[in-house]
């Protein structure tokens, strides 16, 4: 008899996207959901025989009611340390999914650099609104070509989105990161290193791809803001508090910069009052960068190979790193 392993996908689930999922699992595997998160005796009686999890990461008392748990999955790549840290306790794996993330990601990214230079918003809305804005819209739209992109952060998204920017020719491509490449992959990537307030001040285009942590929580704030041409752009689709929610708003406001392209926010949902989203130099999206029918298959696909390799008795690829960690070893002198 097949043995069947169980897989909870976590987090919340359509009954479209259960279906989804299921019809790219393959028979070995099951696929179960929890539908009231309230009810503690169904969860538990989920949970009992559950092997493997994709999507969120879990509420610690979860990890007490799954004594069988080897792996949990986390659908992106910014997690948070402490559900990894809980986890780890009760000698379970944590994994990220880059596939299908990065290259999300990355597309998003170009989407909206391309649309602020291009006020692709207000050139939709004024001609639904009956307005032919061909000439008012010109003063103000620029190309991405010739200008200098900054990438803060130039880990897998980071260097996803170099590929693509490339063919858009910018001037320059520099990054910050807190592990820097050799000069040979700098090189061969065709990225200059800069501290991260001499980018600032270089870029035309500030794009985000920095991981969360209590080090990087405010990484832009009004100092920073300030240092940014008045004609620049800051793209952010990694984490909202990453970004001085507020000070980016009075930067804005001010047009001490030039725009903002915005998925990802302090709060999630964004509440409908936020005032940023009454500005008219932003493009705004809902955390939807890796929001996609490829990327979900992508994801998925990903996730049951790495199932498959634990289910083999082989060790999982993309375990997750401590942030904590990185950053101590960065700060670590060089011996």
């Amino acid at each position: 008899m097949t043995t069947v392993h169980k897989i909870l996908m976590s987090g919340t689930a359509s009954p479209e996207r259960l279906a989804f999922y299921r019809a790219l699992t393959p028979p070995e595997f099951e696929l179960v959901a929890i539908s009231d998160s309230n009810d503690r005796e169904s969860i538990a009686a989920t949970l009992q025989d559950v092997e493997f999890s994709y999507g969120s990461l879990w509420p610690d008392a979860w990890l007490d009611l799954a004594p069988k748990l080897k792996l949990i999955q986390f659908s992106g790549v910014g997690h948070v340390d402490a559900a990894v840290q809980a986890a780890q306790k009760h000698d379970v794996q944590v994994t990220i999914t880059p596939e299908g993330t990065c290259l999300g990601v990355a597309e998003h990214t170009i989407l909206l650099i391309l649309a602020l230079n291009k006020h692709l918003i207000d050139a939709h809305m004024s001609l639904k609104n009956g307005e032919w804005a061909h000439n008012r819209l010109r003063a103000t739209s620029y190309f991405f070509y010739g200008k200098v992109l900054g990438i803060v952060g130039l880990g897998r998204i980071g260097l996803e989105v170099v590929q693509r920017a490339k063919g858009f020719e910018p001037e320059k491509i520099v990054y910050f990161d807190l592990y820097r490449k050799s000069p040979e992959q700098e090189r061969e990537l065709g990225v200059e290193f800069m501290p991260l307030d001499e980018l600032i001040r270089a870029s035309d285009i500030v794009t985000l791809h920095a991981f969360l942590s209590e080090k990087s929580r405010g990484m832009i704030g009004e100092r920073e803001l300030g240092l940014m041409k008045p004609s620049a752009i800051l793209i952010n689709t990694s984490r909202g508090p990453v970004v001085d929610e507020n000070a980016l708003y009075r930067a804005l406001k001010e047009r001490q910069i030039w725009g903002a392209g915005i998925d990802a926010w302090t709060e999630e949902p964004t509440p409908p009052d936020n005032p940023i989203l009454q500005l008219d130099n932003v493009v705004c999206t809902p955390h939807m960068a890796t929001g996609t029918v490829d990327a979900d298959r992508m994801k998925w696909q990903a996730a049951i190979a790495n199932f498959q390799r634990v289910v083999r008795g082989d060790e999982p690829i993309n375990v997750a790193r401590l942030y904590t960690e990185i950053e101590t070893a960065v700060a670590q002198p060089a011996r």
